[in-house]
């Protein structure tokens, strides 16, 4: 099993630009000055990605009002994206990744296990970056369920 790197607490978080739903190109230093939550799915329209993602809607203005956005980011294609962002109404900007790269930056992609199989895929995972870019919270194989409800606990939101 290879030893996928980790981002911990206290890192600088990777930079990127990325095409949203719409082509537009988002970078993280669009959100210098915020803190903001980036979060990284396998899969657009699947069931517990389409779960967790509305988590982040219904809880989106409390989020906003402590300060802090919110940035998904999976392997899809635009298209598809626009697509998973307006049959479920999402409010938040959806970013493409198809090379991987910045999956793979912030230690998002690479082996786990999936109902008792090795596989290489997306890791589940979410960051809470802070004013300056660094990393504040770091958690990998998160569940799409409850996880919303859990972070925002954890932040006292």
């Amino acid at each position: 099993m290879t030893e996928n790197h980790r981002l911990v607490p206290g890192d600088t978080a990777p930079a990127f630009t990325l095409p949203d739903a719409d082509g537009k190109e988002v970078s993280l230093s669009d959100y210098r000055g915020r803190k903001v939550i980036v979060y990284f799915y396998p899969a657009a329209s699947t069931p517990g990605c389409t779960k967790q993602a509305c988590d982040f809607r219904d809880n989106l203005a409390e989020l906003n009002g402590a300060g802090i956005d919110v940035v998904g980011i999976s392997p899809d294609k635009p298209a598809k994206l626009a697509k998973f962002r307006d049959a479920e109404a999402l409010t938040f900007p959806l970013l493409s990744d198809p090379d991987r790269a910045t999956l793979i930056a912030w230690g998002a992609f690479g082996e786990k296990t999936m109902y008792g199989k090795t596989v290489t895929g997306v890791i589940r995972s979410t960051f809470l970056v802070d004013e300056q870019g660094r990393i504040e919270v770091a958690q990998y194989n998160v569940r799409a369920t409850g996880h919303v409800a859990k972070l925002r606990r954890d932040l006292s939101v």
